[in-house]
């Protein structure tokens, strides 16, 4: 193992954003959850069952706004309009659930802002220091705009988020095809790649991409989760990782 914690042979570090290097996947979930829930309740009535920690976990965390919300309501038996991109928030169409939520996750952000994680970004710095290449993998399409909050832009050589992955047309998490993407763009085979992700669904891109070491960043208790969805390693915090600390 290197001083960073990883295998001799990884030469580009792929991360997600959300949970990894910023703390804002805690905002996506209170989003998520105000949105299905006001969906939920006029659905259904008083007596609804709320979208719960769990939901967040197995259904939407870390997938394309979109995806969430078709996996969510099938979860719960619901279908759907897909509708068109361009519907209004809280239309009843996936597109106008998706982008309700995201509605919500601005709003939260221009309130509160958005915080990084000070073990994330020391490790950045030394992982650019040992000269490895450096992609961010994100399904959210206000990726550039939250690092530049941070000022944490500079640390990425490939930027694979919502609004690329369109344009492409690659499908999100946990599909392998974003992770691929930047390991592509960087000149790196996948197996000499490795993975930094606190979402479920970016541990089965990882194993399913074959990638060559997958780190689960456990934020929320979930360790045995992420070592079953395919984790390599898990850790609190990418400052446990290496000369970081």
């Amino acid at each position: 193992m290197t001083q960073l914690g990883l295998p001799d042979d990884i030469h580009a570090c792929l991360f997600d954003l959300d949970g990894v290097v910023t703390r804002t996947a805690v905002v996506h979930a209170a989003a998520w959850k105000e949105m299905f829930d006001a969906f939920l309740r006029e659905r259904d009535g008083a007596d609804f069952r709320p979208f719960d920690a769990a939901d967040y976990d197995e259904y939407v965390d870390g997938r394309p706004r979109a995806d969430g919300v078709r996996t969510f309501l099938a979860s719960r038996g619901i279908d759907l309009p897909d509708g068109n991109p361009d519907d209004p928030p809280g239309a009843r169409t996936v597109h106008g659930l998706g982008n309700r939520k995201n509605e919500l996750v601005l709003e939260k952000i221009r309130t509160d802002g958005v915080e990084a994680y000070d073990g994330t970004l020391r490790y950045l710095e030394a992982v650019r220091a040992h000269g490895l290449s450096t992609a961010i993998v994100s399904s959210s399409a206000n990726c550039r705009d939250v690092l530049r909050s941070i000022g944490a832009e500079h640390f990425f050589d490939v930027r694979i988020d919502g609004v690329v992955a369109a344009e492409r047309k690659l499908p999100g998490k946990p599909h392998p095809d974003t992770f691929l993407a930047a390991a592509e763009d960087l000149g790196v085979e996948p197996a000499h790649c490795a993975v930094f992700e606190d979402a479920l669904a970016g541990m089965d891109a990882g194993r399913d991409g074959r990638f060559g070491y997958v780190v689960g960043v456990d934020r929320v208790g979930q360790t045995d989760a992420l070592y079953a969805h395919g984790a390599d390693i898990v850790v609190k915090d990418l400052a446990d990782l290496g000369e970081t600390k």
